[in-house]
């Protein structure tokens, strides 16, 4: 729709256009000035039928101009790497020989110098290769977070040995499964996670290594497989993603460059070491870039930045609920005693950003999206509240993303007459999509070791015959000035009332009315209506949420479709180790209380909530409550 500018908006753009034409001016020679300016002022002139799209294009010109600086230094260093056939062994032994010296990664009381994981990452694949391991095995690392932990897929790498992360708290049939389905010939096991093990730099202390191992990497191309990470599994078993040496260039590269961090940063680092945030994003600038990364071995929001100041980090990574976590400690000094100018991650919730960059002082907030297994990301650089990133007009035709229609409750994408996808206006929620283009390193898509997994996640003839795009599963909206903002899950959106619920909205709410308390949104059947009724998870381990004040908070926040029918009580509430909500599981139990021993409460006519009792659920389940 075609909105018609007021005088007020009309004086803005051209507000902004003569602060735009003076900032593109420096860039270009400030003899070009007037004749910027004038085609500024004439293309505004002219464009009567499409002002609003002209008054966003002139607003984010500063903005696109220097996303556009940032990209073409990453797209120049990413294309000399490709001609160079760069792999991260090649890279790492460039940054260690140019920084022997320089701290790489801190831990506790262990300090790990360049050269040193250059020489503990030679002595695992000397010991590896004489147990004759060779280019294209596989082997699973089960490892808690440990300065060790790069050195050993590192060294592996180095023979062309595929590591497989796996997660630490697997057990039994997850576990095998992780292992099994990356054909892995071995397992390496930490002490800790094995009573009897040897310790790891124990067991390579004899190990002597004198050959010359560039003979064997050199031969390691940009496009092999390096490690696997492994999908959360918040839905059935964990897939394993195939991570290759130009991917991990990418990602790692990509943050350094696009958030412009700085040769003496010290990055924060708690996050698992055997996931893509932490291992790939976190560990990528260190092994590089030549930034020093300090490590911690298990998350901790009450020595977050206690952490930082006793490293004297400059910078701070987080995911999912990491940053509520911290916002629910107690205030204190450290709070604003550290040097932290900037954070990085995804999943900081809209609905706390502000409030949590100004109590801990935080300038930038660097927040993200992407998939481990897929071909498209989104950064915000410019510290846009909630938004995970924007896409510039002139980006898009060499970084084709875009949203297509969906049923947001079932995430099916929608096709018109002809059979193709049809692209989201801004301001209409859709699927990300981002276009498979196997020959660019930048838009190629591998998926995981499981090649029928991999082709669920490709979608075909989107719009035109013959063309691929990855189907990230998730549904975002775009606003008129290009910025992205997730919206939830397909899957996580549900029908009731005949409107669509994002239980992410609704999560947000929940959790500002109860003090940031950990919850979880999800649709429930019920007999006999159409859709799906709201279900909450609340955690309450103190026995003190207060269902009164809830109510009347559900009520003056949230339309009666959105407000949920069903609030279950907690003592805990089920996550992965990505900090992500394992809703799957508590669907699967809904409102049950032959499986569920918790309490649960019942929205009534008039907005309160009562203890959902056994003939309440006889009545529900057989089909003739009345909603």
């Amino acid at each position: 729709m075609i909105v018609e500018l007021s005088l007020k908006q009309k004086t803005a753009t051209l507000a902004c256009i003569t602060a735009a034409a003076c900032g593109l001016s420096l860039a270009i020679g400030p003899r070009m000035l007037p004749q910027t300016l004038l085609t500024a002022v004439t293309l505004y002139l002219l464009s009567g039928e499409r002002p609003t799209l002209l008054f966003a294009t002139v607003r984010t010109l500063p903005r696109d101009i220097n996303a556009a600086w940032v990209f073409l230094r990453l797209s120049l260093v990413l294309h000399r790497y490709e001609k160079r056939k760069m792999t991260v062994v090649r890279r790492f032994e460039e940054v260690a020989a140019r920084n022997p010296s320089k701290v790489a990664l801190l831990m506790d009381d262990q300090r790990f110098t360049f050269d040193e994981v250059r020489r503990l990452s030679d002595r695992v694949a000397c010991h590896f290769r004489s147990k004759g391991f060779s280019r294209g095995d596989t082997v699973a690392l089960l490892m808690e977070t440990r300065c060790e932990y790069p050195c050993v897929w590192l060294g592996l790498a180095k023979l062309g040995v595929v590591t497989a992360l796996i997660n630490t708290n697997l057990r039994r049939e997850t576990l095998r499964h992780s292992i099994a389905v990356a054909n892995s010939k071995a397992i390496i096991v930490s002490e800790e996670l094995a009573g009897e093990a040897e310790n790891l730099r124990q067991a390579l202390d004899g190990v002597q290594c004198d050959e010359d191992l560039s003979t064997i990497w050199r031969d390691i191309s940009p496009r092999d497989k390096l490690v696997y990470i492994y999908t959360s599994g918040t839905t059935g078993m964990p897939k394993a993603a195939v991570i290759t040496n130009s991917r991990f260039i990418m990602m790692g590269t990509g943050v350094y460059y696009m958030l412009a961090l700085r040769d003496d940063d010290i990055i924060y680092n708690s996050l698992p070491l055997y996931h893509s945030a932490g291992g790939m994003v976190g560990i990528g600038s260190v092994l590089l870039c030549g930034l020093t990364a300090a490590l911690r071995k298990k998350f901790s929001a009450s020595n977050f930045f206690a952490d930082c100041i006793k490293y004297n980090c400059t910078v701070a990574q987080y995911i999912g609920e990491i940053c509520r976590f911290v916002l629910t400690t107690p205030a204190k000094p450290t709070d604003t005693q550290h040097q932290v100018r900037m954070m990085f991650g995804n999943g900081l919730r809209p609905q706390i950003w502000t409030q949590f960059a100004s109590r801990f002082n935080i300038k930038q907030i660097g927040e993200f999206y992407g998939s481990t297994e897929g071909n498209s990301n989104l950064m915000n650089l410019d510290n846009t509240v909630g938004a995970v990133g924007f896409v510039p007009a002139f980006a898009r035709t060499f970084y084709p993303v875009t949203l297509v229609r969906c049923e947001e409750e079932t995430g099916e994408i929608i096709r018109n007459s002809d059979g193709f996808c049809i692209r989201c206006k801004p301001g209409e929620a859709g699927v990300f999509i981002g276009k498979i283009e196997m020959k660019k390193a930048l838009n190629s898509y591998v998926g995981y070791a499981d090649k029928k997994a991999s082709e669920k996640k490709v979608l075909r003839d989107v719009f035109a015959k013959g063309d691929m795009f990855f189907n990230s599963g998730d549904i975002l909206v775009t606003d008129l000035f290009g910025y992205y903002y997730f919206k939830d899950r397909t899957g996580d959106t549900f029908r009731w009332r005949g409107e669509n619920v994002a239980t992410s909205e609704v999560e947000g709410v929940i959790t500002n009315i109860v003090g940031l308390k950990d919850c979880a949104v999800y649709g429930v059947d019920i007999p006999g209506t159409e859709g799906k009724a709201g279900m909450a998870a609340i955690v309450d381990t103190a026995g003190k949420l207060d269902l009164v004040q809830l109510g009347a908070g559900i009520r003056g926040s949230l339309p009666a479709y959105a407000r949920p029918l069903f609030i279950r009580v907690l003592s805990e509430l089920p996550m992965t180790t990505t900090f992500k909500l394992k809703k799957r599981d508590l669907q699967l139990d809904g409102y049950n209380l032959e499986k569920v021993k918790d309490a649960i409460y019942y929205l009534q006519g008039d907005g309160s909530y009562r203890r959902f009792e056994q003939a309440d659920f006889e009545v529900v389940s057989s089909g003739k409550g009345k909603f």
